[in-house]
């Protein structure tokens, strides 16, 4: 019996398929994750070239931070790219990325255009001219105009509150301000004063908190669960350290083992069995998530 649950356990960690796919054509051509990676991974070197000659932090949060980890490089199934930039750097970067980003790509955050909305999640997205991306969003549309072009996110790092029910309370003003800025936007009218407050507020309270030990995303964000907001120590997240990601050096967490153990559990890294290394999430649970179109050739859907 021990045997045969040792096989069915073994069974789920199979070798990674080289093409998920995220778009099949009627000739049978296909679109994979792949090739996606390839390309967010060009708008990630744009990024990454802006920073570096601006002399500004930033670093691969979440999955992308996961993927450094488990497979040096995106984890296969992984169809978008997340950073983060501390808030004290983020005049900077928005001034950096206005003077010094290549004309392949553009960027969109509510200081450029107020159409954007800064609940979304990503503080910014950074996208490549060219392409097109569709994602899986039944809430919240991209209303700016310059394009849909596919993105890396951007977020601030924010200080927040060492008292988490303290955190809590300020972030649950921004999630009772949320249904309102949704159905206005659905209704196609920009609530532009909601917009305001939500960013007076969460950079208010940013303030407030300068000298806490802790860092978060910004409280602007409010689709995370009750209590359940990825906040770490400054000391385990700073000073950035580089390292390898596909072939280039990209900056992450300090301690990116802790950190990552934190957001997503004890079990969330590779373990080693013997002869090689398993990856740890079920084989049910690997598939692209944010796609819903793509078209990697042109800047309007394929159908």
């Amino acid at each position: 019996m021990a045997k045969m649950k040792d096989e069915k356990k073994k069974a789920e960690y199979i070798e990674e398929r080289e093409d998920y796919i995220l778009k099949e054509y009627d000739d049978g051509s296909k679109i994979t994750v792949r090739e996606l990676q390839l390309e967010v991974l060009s708008v990630m070197d744009e990024i990454h070239r802006v920073c570096e000659k601006n002399h500004i932090e930033y670093l691969l949060i979440a999955g992308s931070a996961l993927g450094i980890c488990n497979y040096g490089g995106f984890i296969p199934w992984d169809d978008d790219m997340d950073i983060a930039v501390p808030r004290k750097d983020w005049p900077r970067f928005i001034e950096a990325m206005k003077k010094d980003l290549g004309k392949d790509f553009y960027f969109d955050c509510y200081e450029i255009d107020n159409k954007y909305n800064p609940i979304s999640g990503p503080t910014m997205k950074v996208r490549k001219r060219g392409t097109y991306i569709e994602e899986v969003n039944v809430l919240l549309k991209n209303r700016c105009r310059r394009g849909d072009g596919i993105f890396v996110d951007v977020i601030i790092y924010d200080n927040v509150a060492e008292n988490k029910f303290v955190d809590e309370v300020s972030r649950t003003v921004i999630k009772l301000v949320m249904p309102f800025i949704v159905l206005l936007d659905n209704l196609h009218i920009n609530p532009i004063p909601l917009k305001k407050f939500v960013i007076w507020y969460s950079n208010r309270y940013s303030r407030k908190h300068e000298d806490s030990k802790l860092v978060s995303q910004p409280i602007s964000v409010p689709w995370e669960k009750f209590l359940k907001e990825p906040v770490f120590l400054k000391k385990d997240v700073y000073p950035v350290k580089k390292y390898n990601f596909e072939g280039r050096q990209f900056y992450s967490y300090n301690n990116i083992e802790k950190v990552l153990k934190q957001w997503y559990g004890p079990n969330c890294l590779k373990k080693w069995n013997g002869e090689e290394w398993e990856e740890t999430l079920p084989v049910s649970k690997r598939h692209p998530k944010h796609v819903k179109d793509i078209n990697l050739h042109g800047e309007g859907p394929t159908s």
